[in-house]
């Protein structure tokens, strides 16, 4: 009997810790944090630490830590996650179909000139971020690739000296205000609407995770009722099985 009831804590001890961690694995779904390594040279967009704009060969972590509904802020870091190399302007844009791995797109380059980040779809997932350049160097990728590159016109400063960055730093604010185009091969310019497809609701988002919310995890039913109710639960079973033990005893 004694077994059975050490048992039957040790699986309710389980369980309320794996309520306890569930809120943790969900974190990096929400901000679709990813570990990328990258075998050459990438050329990013954005607001970068100065002579960041290019990222040498490594290992980096992207996040998104801003998603409004037609504007995201994706934020490029070191791998070991103390400094933000870049914060980067992103627009939603839409797959046909999801895979299971990360996919990162690139603008085709001149032989022997880094690669220019263009787009990054987290798994599972059929929307993901096309990254918006400035207008004069969307121009160059959209000639040298012969696709139309999104661009904005802002006045946005493309080095930050400092290593430390916020989502709530003023440049960050231009960022989502900042109008997006898209520009031709040809150098004309056009609508967002004619190159971008507006991603639709994904069923695989939990519903109760709002997407709106600009930096903190979204608030979710707390586990703390139930936790208590198991406890309880847990408290009656044992005091049951001492009872019995009672009774057999006699």
């Amino acid at each position: 009997m004694i077994k059975l009831f050490n048992t039957a804590t040790a699986v309710c001890c389980i369980t309320l810790a794996g309520f306890a961690l569930a809120p943790a694995a969900r974190a990096d779904d929400w901000n679709k944090k990813t570990v990328l390594t990258f075998s050459g040279p990438v050329e990013i967009p954005g607001v970068h630490v100065k002579g960041w704009g290019i990222l040498p060969a490594g290992t980096y972590v992207f996040k998104i830590v801003d998603s409004q509904s037609d504007r995201h802020i994706v934020q490029v870091f070191s791998q070991d996650e103390k400094t933000i190399y870049a914060t980067i302007l992103a627009i939603p844009n839409y797959r046909l179909k999801a895979t299971d791995k990360t996919v990162i797109t690139f603008t085709e380059r001149p032989a022997g000139q880094p690669e220019a980040l263009r787009a990054w779809f987290y798994p599972g997932r059929t929307s993901g971020e096309e990254f918006v350049y400035p207008k004069s160097r969307a121009m160059e990728l959209a000639r040298d690739s012969n696709m139309p590159v999104l661009y904005t016109a802002a006045e946005i400063p493309l080095e930050v000296a400092e290593t430390t960055q916020t989502p709530d730093a003023p440049y960050v604010a231009q960022l989502r205000d900042a109008p997006v185009m898209a520009v031709k091969p040809t150098g004309d310019d056009l609508q967002l609407a004619e190159v971008v497809t507006v991603p639709p609701a994904e069923p695989e988002i939990v519903a109760s995770m709002p997407t709106t919310s600009a930096q903190t995890l979204p608030s979710t039913a707390s586990p703390l009722g139930l936790m208590a109710l198991l406890g309880m639960l847990a408290l009656g079973g044992a005091m049951g099985l001492r009872v019995v033990e009672k009774r057999v005893g006699r």
